[in-house]
């Protein structure tokens, strides 16, 4: 192959490579300003007054995603479930999930799941559901979290049939006996860890950019070294070129 025709080749490979790593810049700079859109909902309706059980009753839950709620119901810690293979700083664990009658009556026999907080577990889907428990009647302020969207595979584990691979509905209903309603409230609360027997609230989520403009810095300077390197490539060959 001549000389020119592998600056030709080179400088093929140098624009391919250029053009994928400033596209994935780009594609973390359209996810950063999705972040920064979620973030401006998020704390928004967080500032918002808390809403009673009550008034979520044929609520869409893409409205009321991140709203805060006030709970006041009885537990059913008897068909509490577990999400198996939760981390909280670094630590294995499950996140305790308990259906709860609210005390006013307005949900009927249609059970509202509680994610009460995060509970260590060496093996990541075992937990002592006696010693986690609270009082009978939950009094406590939440955040209302949509059902993630189906997924295929088992929702529940074979080695543990009250832990759930997959937050499915339709089977925590199954499990639980009775209608589950179409969110899940992640109880709020101090998030650092007293008493591993005792279940620790669950961070809500942080309102950052997250890692999104570094990333697309990084892939613009990878862009940058590529261009870069091309073209010392070229000096050298015509600077050595006979």
């Amino acid at each position: 192959m001549s000389s020119k025709a592998k600056t030709i080749a080179f400088g093929l490979l140098t624009a391919v490579a250029v053009g994928v790593c400033v596209r994935l810049g780009i594609w973390q700079l359209d996810r950063l300003t999705q972040r920064r859109a979620q973030n401006a909902i998020v704390a928004s309706r967080g500032a918002t007054e808390a809403l009673p059980l009550a008034a979520l009753q044929g609520q869409d839950t893409s409205v009321t995603h991140w709203r805060r709620v006030r709970i006041e119901a009885v537990a059913d810690y008897g068909n509490e479930l577990v999400h198996a293979t939760r981390t909280q700083n670094g630590s294995p664990g499950v996140h305790l999930l308990t259906p709860v009658r609210p005390l006013d009556g307005s949900w009927g026999d249609t059970a509202i799941l509680v994610l009460r907080g995060y509970l260590y577990a060496a093996d990541g889907r075992t937990a002592d559901f006696a010693k986690a428990r609270e009082a009978d009647t939950l009094r406590l302020d939440a955040l209302l979290l949509s059902f993630p969207p189906k997924r295929g595979g088992q929702a529940t584990m074979q080695s543990s049939p009250r832990a759930m691979r997959l937050l499915d509905r339709d089977t925590i209903g199954t499990l639980v006996g009775r209608p589950v309603a179409p969110f899940i409230l992640l109880a709020l609360g101090d998030t650092i860890m007293q008493d591993i027997t005792r279940p620790t609230r669950v961070p809500p989520p942080a309102i950052n950019d997250g890692p999104h403009l570094s990333y697309a810095l990084q892939w613009f300077s990878f862009a940058t070294v590529f261009l870069v390197g091309f073209v010392a490539f070229v000096r050298t060959r015509r600077r050595y070129a006979p």
